[in-house]
C-alpha cells in the first residue's frame, strides 16, 4: 500500500471511530471536562520527571496565579503534604497540587496538542528537532486562533526534554534570554510562559480597568494659568515664555496627570505666586512685565 493510500485509510478509520457509538474513549485521567466552557479549553501543564518537589510546588503556584488548574506529572517524586512541594505551592496547595495526576508521556502525546519547552534550540531547519520554535508570545498568538486541547510540556530541571521526547511533540517553545546563559530555572520558565498566555487563561486580573484617570482639561488649563503667571515673574522675553509654555504643555500632554497630581502642581505654583507677590528676578524684567503680573494676580 502506498503512503497516500495508507493515509486515506487512516483518515477513514478515524472517521468511523468517531461516528461509532462504541468508539473507545480516552482514559478517565485524561478525559475532557463535560462542560464546554472556555475553562475546559485552557492548556494543561505537564512536567516530565521533575526531580525537585519544590519546583512542582512553584509551578502549581504559578498555575493558580494565571488561571490554570490541570497539572499532570510524569514519574514525579513523592509529594508529601508536609514537604517542599506543598510549602512552595501557596494557595495552590488547596486545589492544583492535590488534584495533580500522574500520567505517562505516551498518554500526553496521544491525547493533546503538545508544546514542548526548551532553552536550547537549533539554528536552522537542517537540524529540525528543536527548529522551528516559537517564543511564548508567538505561542499565545497561535493558540488564540485555534480551539484544541493543548498541553504545555516541561522537562527535567537538569536536562530538560531530550531530543527523543521533543521529536514526538507538536511544537517547540523557547524563552528569549541571554546568549551567555539562556537556561532558566524550571519554575521561572513556567511562570514566564504562563504570564505570556494569561490573556487565554485569566478572565479578570486584580488590576482596575484603566491604569490611570487623566485630570480634566479645565483643571489642567487652571494649572497653565498659574504657571504662566509665575513664568512672567521670572522671564520678560515673550518668545522665551512662548517656547517654555509649549514645552510644558507637551510634557503634561504626554504625562496624562491625574486629578491629584495636577492639583498638587497647581498648588505649588499658586503658593509660589503668592510668595513672590510683586517681586521679580533679573534685571531684564521690564516695567510692563511687572504691571502685567500685578494685574493678573489681582
Amino acid at each position: 500500500m502506498s503512503d497516500v493510500d495508507a493515509a486515506t485509510a487512516d483518515r477513514r478509520s478515524d472517521t468511523a471511530d468517531r461516528d461509532s457509538d462504541s468508539a473507545e474513549q480516552p482514559s478517565d485521567r485524561l478525559s475532557e471536562p463535560a462542560d464546554n466552557t472556555v475553562r475546559s479549553r485552557k492548556p494543561i501543564v505537564v512536567v516530565v520527571e521533575p526531580e525537585t518537589p519544590g519546583n512542582v510546588g512553584t509551578i502549581a503556584r504559578a498555575m493558580k496565579n494565571f488561571g490554570l488548574s490541570e497539572l499532570k506529572l510524569v514519574d514525579p517524586p513523592e509529594l508529601s503534604r508536609d514537604g517542599e512541594a506543598y510549602g512552595f505551592a501557596g494557595h495552590a496547595r488547596e486545589d492544583v497540587l492535590p488534584n495533580a495526576e500522574e500520567v505517562t508521556f505516551e498518554e500526553v502525546v496521544e491525547n493533546y496538542h503538545t508544546i514542548g519547552t526548551t532553552a536550547i534550540t537549533n539554528e536552522d531547519s537542517r537540524k529540525h528537532v528543536r527548529f522551528p520554535f516559537k517564543t511564548p508570545v508567538e505561542v499565545r498568538e497561535s493558540l488564540e486562533t485555534v480551539d484544541t486541547r493543548t498541553a504545555l510540556v516541561f522537562g527535567r530541571e537538569g536536562t530538560g526534554l531530550d531530543n527523543g521526547e521533543l521529536e514526538r511533540l507538536d511544537e517547540v517553545c523557547s524563552i528569549p534570554a541571554s546568549g551567555e546563559y539562556p537556561v532558566l530555572n524550571l519554575g521561572q520558565a513556567a511562570t514566564i510562559l504562563f504570564y505570556e498566555l494569561r490573556s487565554l487563561t485569566v478572565d479578570e486580573t486584580q488590576l482596575p480597568d484603566v491604569e490611570r484617570e487623566r485630570a480634566s482639561e479645565a483643571e489642567i488649563d487652571r494649572f497653565y494659568d498659574f504657571f504662566e503667571t509665575f513664568h512672567r515673574s521670572i522671564e520678560s522675553r515673550e518668545h522665551k515664555r512662548e517656547k517654555t509654555s509649549t514645552m510644558i504643555r507637551r510634557l503634561l500632554g504626554r504625562a496624562h496627570p491625574t486629578e491629584r497630581e495636577i492639583a498638587t502642581l497647581t498648588g505649588i505654583f499658586r503658593r509660589t505666586n503668592e510668595l513672590l507677590g510683586d517681586r521679580t528676578f533679573g534685571d531684564h524684567v521690564d516695567e510692563e512685565s511687572r504691571k502685567t503680573a500685578r494685574n493678573e494676580r489681582t
